[in-house]
């Protein structure tokens, strides 16, 4: 028994990265059976996944554990059904599931999308809230039906977005609050499945954001000062790789991108791209010109390493937009 009321539920987990690792970890904290993980053991170059991966860990704890890409195979729901599955949680698998073996489980399939459905379907939903200025973003746990982010709701939180927050910090954010909603589902399903909640999604509040990167990850320095440092800070995961790389600019013949910049407030009469010394800074930061003000750079990337701002642009005059 998981509780007063409440049954012991068999779960089966697809999931990825360190939200699925999570709750992987969150679901040996109760006393719900998981039958089978899902998870990636090779990367795409066909190494082994590095660090702590969902397919390691469940290995390691003794968990069957199966190929990802079963999912997308019909064929699997009848696997589904001889598991006697209550709930399928699907935690930051990229997979497209079957809409047969999302229908499989008891109870239902449920995916933990990072942003607010259905204005932040698709993928790098924190990123593109960044970019878009926005000052709350959400996580959604909703029932998983044909097509992407297409199912009801079950439940979802909201939390704001920081002046300094990046794309890293909110995803972050989204993993947590995440969590907190899984445990929600794990509690109801458990209890009483009829209040899962389902709130049908409105199609015409729908946008869905794919693969590409906004503007071609190239960085127009004529843009008002906010637009940029928003790109900026939106394509910003470091230590981890940033899904849409980093802001390009110029150098003279020299590729630079910008890692890290902020907003001064203070207007801008040089050209855009004029760089000059930001004396009164803190740290190895140089000051760049943009469409109304001037910014503040303390980090680029050069090459294939993350440096200071004074280190690589101290004797440049201006910051080219890549065309």
């Amino acid at each position: 028994m998981a509780g007063d009321g409440a049954v012991q539920l068999n779960v089966l987990l697809v999931g990825e990265e360190s939200a699925g690792v999570q709750a992987l970890r969150m679901l040996a904290k109760t006393d719900h059976r998981v039958v089978a993980v899902l998870a990636k053991a090779h990367d795409a170059s066909g190494d082994a996944v590095r660090g702590v991966s969902v397919h390691a860990l469940a290995q390691r704890v003794g968990h069957r554990t199966l190929p990802p890409e079963l999912v997308k195979d019909p064929a699997f729901a009848d696997e589904v059904r001889r598991m006697d599955v209550d709930l399928i949680l699907n935690i930051h698998s990229l997979f497209i599931m079957h809409a047969a073996v999302a229908a499989s489980a008891r109870l239902g399939a449920f995916n933990l999308h990072p942003g607010p459905l259905p204005a932040y379907a698709g993928l790098n939903s924190p990123s593109w809230a960044i970019l878009h200025g926005r000052q709350e973003h959400g996580v959604t746990l909703h029932w998983m039906e044909a097509g992407i982010d297409t199912g009801p709701i079950a439940y979802r939180a909201t939390f704001p977005i920081g002046e300094t927050d990046t794309g890293l910090t909110v995803a972050g954010r989204c993993v947590r609050e995440g969590l907190r909603l899984v445990a929600a589902l794990l509690v109801d399903a458990a209890a009483q499945p009829p209040a899962i909640p389902r709130l049908y999604q409105d199609p015409s509040q729908r946008s869905y954001y794919g693969r590409e990167v906004p503007h071609g990850g190239a960085l127009d320095l004529s843009w008002p000062a906010r637009r940029v440092v928003d790109f900026v800070r939106a394509c910003d995961y470091h230590p981890l790789p940033s899904p849409w790389g980093y802001p390009a600019a110029r150098a003279g013949e020299v590729s630079i991108a910008i890692a890290r910049a902020r907003l001064t407030g203070e207007p801008a009469t040089a050209p855009p791209g004029t760089v000059v010394p930001a004396a009164d800074a803190v740290g190895d930061a140089v000051r760049v010109a943009c469409g109304d003000e001037w910014i503040e750079v303390t980090h680029v990337w050069s090459g294939d390493q993350r440096r200071p701002a004074t280190e690589v642009l101290d004797h440049v005059e201006r910051l080219a937009s890549v065309a």
